[in-house]
């Protein structure tokens, strides 16, 4: 078959298959297949609620979305851009990947191609997805249709790192596929394309990729509680180490969202499998887990006493709507143990999903008479903030726990300031 000729079919059109979806639409037929209902309509509409893709570039898209898995019968490669969470033991939940097998060993026919995008530890697409494939369709993997791997890395809120402009690694069960896939995918970013050596090695490198960022802002979030603790700011540690050419500078904070706050229990699970103890892994993941504990102690140890308490922010990332697995929660619920009566702004969250997920109601509009705010998120509208901002919502003499170091360059005035 004449590559250009290729249909394709992309499973899970959110943050990850949406713009792989539209960004494949223009070299290929493309159909996006979502169980939501509201998420397809809204696409159908011309919406994307994640603001990944802008309302123009989605209408004029010839990507077809539909909640019908039947829509994708007759493509010829399938990609399966699906959420992998943990469950409330911070064991992998692969529910989502089970149910996606299922779906699509239903509908896949010889010859065809079923590439995976979600991250995972080493083995699960070639030792869990494809025989639940194989089971369904009763078709054989290798022979009758093939696997492939092609990790994610998309980061969502970013403009210039979008799936069109960066390098996309591929793995196939054989050369050929791997070929074909470095070929389909490189139609979209230029070629950029590094062709693992196996499926395993592909699923591997991703889920190190996030591993190695949440351990090194384990590091620094446990350095920014130890100089905190000497009244010494991070941030002025921070620009001076990085003066030296070889130090990296990450930056203390929240580790929350869907990526690194999930993936390293991916690998260490797959770790204690076979014997090993991860404790690197598992350390990082228990500083960065006890982060919003440490903070809320900060902050109430700063003022010694309950206080009214605006929090700007409950994301888990800057100038996003994503509250997956957003450890500002955390935060709060840490503040209110200790007494304090914590409101909460977001600049971009949705509020109906911040009732739907957390029961908090946010505030519609930045009024109020606040002993103190919180600033969590650095979302853009945040951070032009002057005096004159703050005093709307803030007492007079009111504290500025600044935890992203948003203001920490501005001349505050007539306000208590406290940052790491």
């Amino acid at each position: 078959m004449d590559s250009k000729n290729y249909k394709i079919a992309v499973v899970g059109l959110g943050y990850v298959g949406l713009p792989l979806a539209v960004a494949l639409a223009k070299k290929y037929s493309v159909v996006g297949y979502d169980l939501s209902k509201a998420r397809v309509k809204e696409l159908q509409e011309g919406h994307d609620r994640t603001h990944e893709i802008d309302a123009d570039t989605l209408k004029k898209s010839s990507l077809k979305v539909y909640d019908d898995a039947n829509a994708m019968c007759g493509s010829d490669v399938f990609i399966v851009t699906v959420p992998t969470p943990v469950d409330d033991n911070n064991q992998p939940d692969l529910g989502p990947l089970e149910s996606a097998s299922t779906v699509l060993g239903g509908i896949i026919k010889k010859g065809n191609t079923v590439v995976f995008e979600s991250t995972v530890y080493p083995g699960v697409t070639e030792d869990f997805c494809g025989p639940i494939l194989e089971k369904v369709s009763g078709l054989k993997a290798g022979e009758d249709f093939f696997l492939g791997y092609s990790p994610e890395r998309i980061n969502p809120g970013d403009k210039v790192h979008t799936v069109e402009k960066i390098t996309k690694v591929v793995a196939g069960q054989t050369t050929v596929i791997a070929d074909k896939l470095a070929e389909i995918y490189g139609s979209m970013n230029g070629g950029n394309i590094f062709v693992a050596k196996s499926i395993k090695a592909a699923e591997a490198a991703k889920v190190i990729e996030n591993t190695q960022r949440d351990i090194n802002i384990a590091f620094i979030n446990e350095i920014s509680l130890i100089f905190a603790k000497m009244n010494l700011s991070i941030h002025d540690v921070l620009d001076a180490a990085a003066t030296k050419w070889n130090f990296l500078k990450f930056q203390p904070g929240l580790v929350g969202g869907h990526c690194i706050g999930v993936d390293p229990y991916y690998l260490a699970t797959a770790s204690k499998a076979l014997g090993h103890n991860p404790q690197m892994i598992l350390a990082g993941r228990t500083t960065n887990e006890s982060m919003a504990n440490e903070l809320a102690d900060l902050i109430t140890q700063r003022v010694g006493r309950p206080m009214s308490l605006l929090v700007l922010g409950l994301t888990f990332k800057e100038n996003v709507p994503d509250l997956r697995n957003t450890k500002v929660v955390d935060l709060i619920e840490a503040l209110k143990k200790r007494g304090h009566h914590v409101d909460v702004h977001d600049a971009c969250a949705d509020p109906i999903e911040a009732k739907k997920y957390f029961n908090y109601d946010l505030v519609p509009s930045l009024q109020g008479d606040y002993e103190g705010i919180i600033g969590a998120v650095p979302h853009d509208e945040y951070c032009t903030f002057s005096n004159a901002d703050f005093s709307k919502f803030l007492k007079p003499e009111g504290w500025i726990f600044d935890l992203k170091a948003i203001w920490r360059e501005q001349p505050l005035e007539g306000f208590n300031y406290w940052s790491l």
